[in-house]
């Protein structure tokens, strides 16, 4: 597990020393940034296995192309095509929850886990217990169940690392000092496409509007977060169990230009940042060959080129799912996971045109309020009980959509 003083081990993996990697979420952007990296290091890295949630002519494209010895799909229904299209190619394949558990324990030194959503929770833990080095794309592992999770994997003895450009971000920039020196930890925040946009604007925005993201090529689900900021809600949560921090320890800024990614201030005034280009493959080359590092792909970052950086509180008031998700974090219980749970409906609402932009928000804070009433308050203590929140969750904001969609009309 990364250790709460976030010490960089001393111990190198040798030079000539192969890596198996197995990715869970394979045909996403993160998974297509990994194969990406590993298919330009083939001296390095050997990939054990690949998995997806039923995009089964990808999947077997990339598993094939990457050489995995393991595909699996999700969707029990699509394995009989899984297994005619790799057919003859020596590849195993399995379908449904047990198959993605299995590529999971399979024996991989590292695990990029980035299966979007709580179907990611079991892989992820599977991958915990047997003691791998986790590269954790999966927001829900730490939202959903962040202290069950960090618990798992302290006992296990998994290394877990951040992929996302902030978390990352931080963890290189923690490497500077002692965890207690440290003050505070600021996550950067684009802004999203409506950055600059009034309220009234926003609430006819349309979801084609909100998927425009200035910065980062993102897939749709995270796209409409980041124009909520609910991302960056969600990300101050993860960033409270990677890193042990207290949630007064942590802050948001925007910054435009999507170039310094997180910042750590320590108690002598010192601020040590993270800067690079809005690329995955550099967080991701950090985490595949950690403690070492690669060359990575991404554009050399040329600062006389960008010339001005610049910086902006976050606007809580025309960006209220900040607000709310910060609210759930101190909060804490089961507040993160039904904040989590409601937000998916609420995106996935959006998305289909059932609510406006702004009522994303709205949904979310009535499912929160709902929840309490219910008195749902206590932390799911295994991916169980992390499950049955998120469900009763999901379903009482589909309840409560179409009140909250006829208010917002």
């Amino acid at each position: 597990m990364i250790a709460r003083g976030m010490k960089v081990r001393s111990e190198a993996q040798p030079a000539f020393a192969v890596q198996s990697v197995t990715l869970l979420g394979a045909t996403g952007s993160i998974g297509a940034s990994t194969i990406d990296l590993i298919k330009h290091r083939p001296e390095r890295f050997r990939v054990e296995a690949v998995t997806a949630n039923r995009n089964v002519v990808e999947l077997a494209r990339l598993a094939r192309e990457v050489g995995a010895r393991f595909a699996a799909v999700a969707d029990g229904n699509a394995y009989r095509e899984l297994k005619i299209v790799l057919a003859g190619s020596g590849i195993e394949v399995g379908s449904g929850e047990a198959a993605l558990i299995e590529a999971a324990e399979r024996p991989a030194h590292l695990v990029m886990a980035a299966i979007s959503g709580a179907i990611g929770l079991k892989p992820t833990l599977a991958a915990v217990a047997r003691g791998a080095t986790i590269a954790l794309a999966n927001k829900e592992c730490l939202v959903c169940a962040g202290g069950m999770f960090m618990r798992a994997a302290a006992t296990a003895g998994a290394r877990v690392l951040p992929v996302d450009s902030e978390h990352n971000a931080v963890f290189q920039a923690l490497s500077a000092g002692r965890r207690e020196d440290v003050r505070r930890v600021i996550l950067t925040a684009s802004g999203g496409p409506f950055r600059t946009w009034s309220t009234e604007a926003m609430r006819v925005a349309t979801p084609e509007q909100a998927l425009l993201h200035p910065n980062w090529s993102m897939g749709n689900k995270i796209s409409i977060d980041s124009a909520t900021l609910m991302n960056k809600g969600l990300e101050l949560i993860e960033a409270h169990h990677l890193f042990a921090l207290k949630p007064s320890e942590l802050d948001v800024l925007v910054h435009p230009q999507s170039i310094v990614h997180g910042l750590v201030e320590y108690r002598d005034g010192s601020v040590v940042a993270q800067l690079g280009a809005p690329d995955m493959r550099t967080p991701i080359a950090h985490c595949l060959a950690w403690p070492d590092r690669i060359d990575g792909l991404a554009p050399r970052l040329d600062l006389a080129q960008i010339a001005n950086l610049s910086f902006e509180m976050p606007d809580l008031t025309r960006f209220p799912a900040l607000a709310l998700a910060r609210k759930a974090l101190e909060a804490g219980g089961a507040a993160p996971t039904i904040l989590n749970a409601a937000n998916e409906v609420a995106v996935a609402a959006f998305v289909s045109k059932q609510l406006g932009f702004t009522a994303i928000a709205a949904l979310v804070e009535a499912t929160l309020d709902a929840a309490g009433r219910r008195g749902v308050i206590n932390e799911p203590q295994n991916v169980d009980e992390a499950l049955a929140v998120d469900h009763m969750a999901r379903s009482l904001a589909h309840d409560l959509l179409p009140e909250i969609a006829a208010k917002a009309s």
